[in-house]
């Protein structure tokens, strides 16, 4: 059988194409956990009563939800931090220490759905190049073009089902009563200005 330079060039560009989406991916997860770890250091969830503490045993209460990042924010209480020996150490602000907690698993945050859909973009590409080359050369071998197609569609699938799951609109979880709901907006100067909803 005689292969094509054509045929073996695209199947290692769809090859490429679909481990850089999967690197993407990966890191784009690490990075997210790794972060949330590091927002959270220190400090200890628990689920039974939806509240942090902190390393003094300090709690810290929900106090407001974040409609458009899916965040729901935990603050100690200001007398409990300004009275406490490590609070130069843990922060400056005389409100009591803050701590986020996301609501929306990863694919469904804002940088979820921006990575998987690089990581998408690149698979749709890889496609792309595989169906171009098989019309191209109409008896391209299995190995050179069909296993890249099969990783293709298994991506595909993969990284498409949580589109399909969650709308971009998607629905913000119903929050604890008595939290303050807000809408975040940025000014044109980049600043963060909440809103009450």
């Amino acid at each position: 059988m005689n292969l094509h330079p054509e045929v073996v060039l695209v199947g290692g560009y769809a090859v490429v194409l679909l481990a850089v989406a999967f690197v993407v991916d990966v890191l784009a997860q690490h990075t997210q956990r790794r972060s949330e770890r590091f927002r959270t250091a220190g400090f200890r969830y628990l689920p039974e009563h939806d509240a942090w503490t902190c390393s003094e045993d300090a709690m810290l209460w929900p106090m407001e939800y974040d409609k458009e990042h899916h965040l729901v924010r935990y603050r100690a209480k200001p007398s409990v931090c300004n009275s406490c020996q490590v609070k130069p150490d843990c922060t400056s602000s005389t409100n009591g220490r803050e701590v986020t907690r996301a609501v929306a698993p990863w694919p469904h945050s804002e940088a979820g759905r921006f990575h998987r859909g690089m990581s998408m973009v690149l698979v749709g590409l890889a496609a792309i190049l595989l169906v171009v080359a098989a019309v191209r050369h109409p008896q391209p071998p299995t190995l050179v073009l069909g296993v890249p197609m099969l990783f293709t569609i298994l991506l595909g699938i993969r990284y498409s089902a949580h589109f399909r799951a969650a709308p971009a609109n998607f629905p913000a979880p119903t929050p604890a009563t008595g939290l303050r709901v807000t809408q975040t907006s940025r000014t044109r100067w980049g600043s963060d200005v909440r809103e009450d909803a």
